[in-house]
This record gives structure tokens, sequence and C-alpha cells, in this order.
């Protein structure tokens, strides 16, 4: 009966995994989208967020059969609520690259981003994957020296958060007030979508350890 329960508990931490990689997919797509004004492959992202939302369905599903069945204490209850955070932070994650995309379907067949803001978003999109990717390594190993080190790694992303809006309100800003938006919603999302990834290396910490990063 308990090697049962833990599997289910194994099982929790596999759709957690899986969650991550359907948003790191759907990050990267959607990057590339809004760069390329690509209509096909921002349908693609907004339409395949169904995938991450079932997966989470099934975790919530999971957690209160679990709770419900085995009563949970200790280290399982930690494993329990955790597990629910860091679900509920990845679908969000997943809904942050929905609204990307929305931007690229959006501006189509134009492109939001001008073109001396194409490197910034560029490498905002290769740090989110990068940060979803750790994460995701985190929740598979629970490897508590590594999710520590997510949030030093998000600082790379406060910084061209913070650049896009020096080119926004610079004087030589020359794209109008909607691009200004875009641009404005866009970095929000990215730096929003990091850190959740950062929560969710949080959680990871708290799981092990019983204690959250300070």
């Amino acid at each position: 009966m308990r090697d049962a329960y833990h599997e289910e508990l194994d099982l929790l931490t596999d759709k957690l995994v899986e969650m991550t990689r359907l948003v790191r997919s759907a990050i990267s797509r959607a990057t590339t989208a809004l760069l390329d004004a690509d209509l096909q492959l921002a349908e693609s992202v907004i339409s395949r967020d169904e995938e991450v939302n079932a997966i989470f369905t099934e975790i919530e599903a999971s957690i209160f059969e679990l709770m419900a069945r085995q009563q949970p204490v200790a280290v399982d209850l930690r494993m329990v609520i955790t597990a629910l955070r860091m679900g509920t932070d990845l679908e969000r994650m997943g809904d942050l690259a929905v609204h990307v995309a929305k931007v690229a379907r959006l501006r189509h067949p134009d492109s939001a981003i001008p073109p001396e803001l194409r490197p910034t978003i560029l490498e905002m999109g290769q740090i989110a994957e990068n940060l979803v990717t750790k994460a995701g390594s985190c929740v598979a190993s629970r490897d508590v020296e590594s999710a520590l080190e997510l949030e030093q790694d998000d600082d790379a992303m406060d910084r061209l958060h913070r650049r896009l809006f020096r080119n926004i309100l610079a004087k030589d800003w020359q794209h109008g007030v909607e691009p200004a938006i875009d641009i404005t919603l866009i970095g929000r999302y990215y730096e929003r979508y990091a850190d959740h990834a950062v929560r969710v290396a949080g959680d990871v910490v708290y799981l092990v350890t019983g204690a959250r990063p300070s």
C-alpha cells in the first residue's frame, strides 16, 4: 500500500517535470513568433496551452485524492503542498507564454518588436528557457544547490527588463505609443515568467530542507 502511495508521489514529480518541458517549448515558440511575426506559430502556442492546463488539472485531482485517502504528514505533506504550488506557477508560466504569442498575433503581419530591441527580446527569451530548464532539472533531481542558483540567474532577466524601459523612455524613441505599450507588456511577461521559475526552484529548496530561501 505504501509503495503504491509513493509511486503516486513520484508520478506528481513526473507530471511537474513534463509541465516544465511544455512551458519551455511554449516560451521558445512564442519568442520566435514574436520576432518573426509568425502567425501560425503564435496560434500553436495559444492552442497548445490546453496541454499544460490538462496536466495541472490532473495534478490537482491527484493531490486532493491523496490528501483524502492518505492524510500525508511530514515530508510527504510537504511534497503534496509544494507540488500544488509548483503546478500553479508552471500553469501561470504557460499563460504568460500565451500572452507573448497573443501580442505576436495582434500585430501580424508586422513584428511587434522594433529592430533595435530584437536582440534584447531574443536574450530575454533565451534566459526564460534556461531558467525553466534548470527549474525542471531541480524538480526532477531535488538539487538544492542548483535551485538556489536560479535567484542569481534571474538577475540577468531583471537587467534586460530595465533596459527595455530605458529604451522606451529615451528621448530618441521614434516608434510611438502603441509599440511602447507592447514592449512594456512583453517585458513584464518575460520578467514574470522568470519570477515563477524562481518560485518553482524555491519550492524545491523548501521540499528538501523545510525552509524557504532567504
